[in-house]
């Protein structure tokens, strides 16, 4: 009864459910766009290519990101992480060039500039891809016995489409963050990610039925894995919520004939502040030697290409491990500013018992992350590399993809910032929360995506 008082406040909330209604119909515009097939193209070309997908574990990772729009040769083919490979090099500028900085300090002003790089940055990153993953379709469908080619003008007829195309899911992204209830990045690789799951379910469980080729353990090993995932989940959300408080006392304050501060309060620094940003920032760098390679097929590659175009080999998952702790360091010093919080503290009377205020402070906190944010990167990473060990305990290649990694941590963080958002407006008008025993904690300090 609790859940269905829960969707009749929702409802209730104009606000709130325009808000729900403009997300589902942008969500349907882009999973309706998945299926838009480039021109020229045959089913069995992309029979073809879906073939290959399904053969090779980093391309059906970069088709889950696109929501199958990749296999399927859409205009939405290269889907969503152009766009954050470009964010990612625009937000390293700005660690690096003086001019880059001065903008992030500008404001809003500032910010604008910023996207407006990050935009000029993707159209160029998607001008390189869009010839390379055509050149693997020609590929694939030349080795399912086709004699089809492309010349250079069909080639970058296709290549304005799929730049298009990519550029019409960050508009969509955009609409989703002004208008609707969460992050509308983050919300489409989402969207991407379920679209998978269902397909990648049934065949584990018809691929644990007795009789089915290759099967062991049968329906027993299904329900052990489908425990192993929850368990994951849980240790996934714990990982995104967890938190070490810091005491904070407020100064009294005596004006006129009322008393002000002197309550103790919290700072709730999170262990894992970046979110799953690291993941992702780590994944679409991971990318780029697949794409070097123009997409193409590894079967008969060696050295560097072949060892980082297999997502359950050793150096793959320990570079990819190496890079998210990195990363875990890198964006959290971008999202919490130990000074700024020091300088509130101060500005409102605020101080840590036993720590001096300003740079004391400053220094303090920064200990504090320091040493909360090393175990929260490891254990980012270990959770980001499961998925190769599920592999190798006999867990199909579509199904181990949810075993860690991206997808389920996107999969919580994203979940969990939409619920809080849903939540914070329930409780605005006054309504009920969606928790009983409490409220949501998300990813609010790093979900920029």
């Amino acid at each position: 009864m609790r859940f269905v008082q829960t969707i009749k406040n929702i409802w209730t909330v104009e606000e709130l459910r325009k808000r729900i209604l403009v997300t589902l119909l942008l969500v349907l515009v882009y999973r309706l766009g998945c299926y838009v097939v480039l021109p020229g193209f045959s089913p069995s070309d992309l029979d073809a290519l879906s073939k290959f997908t399904n053969k090779s574990g980093l391309m059906q990772l970069l088709d889950m990101f696109s929501g199958g729009a990749f296999s399927q040769a859409s205009i939405f083919a290269l889907g969503i992480m152009p766009y954050i490979t470009a964010s990612i090099v625009i937000q390293l500028l700005g660690m690096v060039l003086p001019s880059f900085q001065k903008m992030q300090r500008e404001g809003e002003s500032g910010r604008q500039k910023l996207n407006q790089y990050t935009r000029y940055l993707t159209v160029l990153i998607l001008l390189l891809q869009g010839p390379a993953y055509l050149m693997n379709i020609q590929f694939q469908v030349r080795a399912a016995g086709s004699a089809a080619t492309m010349g250079i003008g069909t080639v970058a007829y296709l290549t304005v489409i799929l730049a298009a195309g990519s550029m019409f899911i960050m508009w969509l992204g955009e609409r989703i963050t002004d208008r609707g209830i969460t992050n509308g990045i983050s919300f489409i690789i989402l969207v991407g990610i379920i679209a998978r799951l269902p397909e990648a379910l049934i065949y584990e469980f018809i691929s644990r039925l007795p009789g089915s080729t290759g099967s062991q353990g049968g329906l027993i090993m299904f329900v052990i894995e489908i425990i192993l995932l929850f368990a994951v989940t849980a240790g996934a959300v714990l990982l995104v919520q967890g938190t070490r408080k810091v005491p904070v006392q407020y100064a009294k304050r005596i004006v006129g004939n009322r008393q002000y501060g002197g309550a103790r309060q919290y700072i709730p620094l999170k262990v894992n502040a970046a979110g799953v940003m690291p993941i992702i920032f780590a994944q679409a760098i991971m990318f780029i030697p697949i794409t070097l390679a123009g997409f193409g097929s590894q079967e008969g590659g060696s050295g560097f290409i072949a060892a980082f175009s297999d997502i359950n080999g050793f150096w793959y998952n320990l570079v990819y491990f190496i890079m998210i702790v990195a990363f875990t360091y890198f964006y959290t010093a971008i999202t919490v500013r130990p000074n700024d919080i020091a300088d509130g503290l101060k500005r409102n009377n605020g101080f840590i018992p036993g720590v001096k205020p300003g740079k004391k402070t400053a220094e303090y906190l920064d200990s504090i992350m320091s040493r909360i944010t090393l175990p929260g990167s490891i254990f980012l990473g270990i959770v980001a590399v499961l998925p190769a060990f599920a592999r190798f305990f006999g867990i199909s290649q579509n199904f181990a993809q949810f075993f860690g990694g991206t997808s389920l941590l996107i999969l919580v963080g994203v979940v969990l910032d939409t619920l809080q958002q849903i939540e914070s407006q329930l409780m605005m008008h006054h309504y009920d929360g969606l928790m009983k025993d409490g409220k949501i904690k998300g990813r609010t300090t790093g979900s920029a995506y």
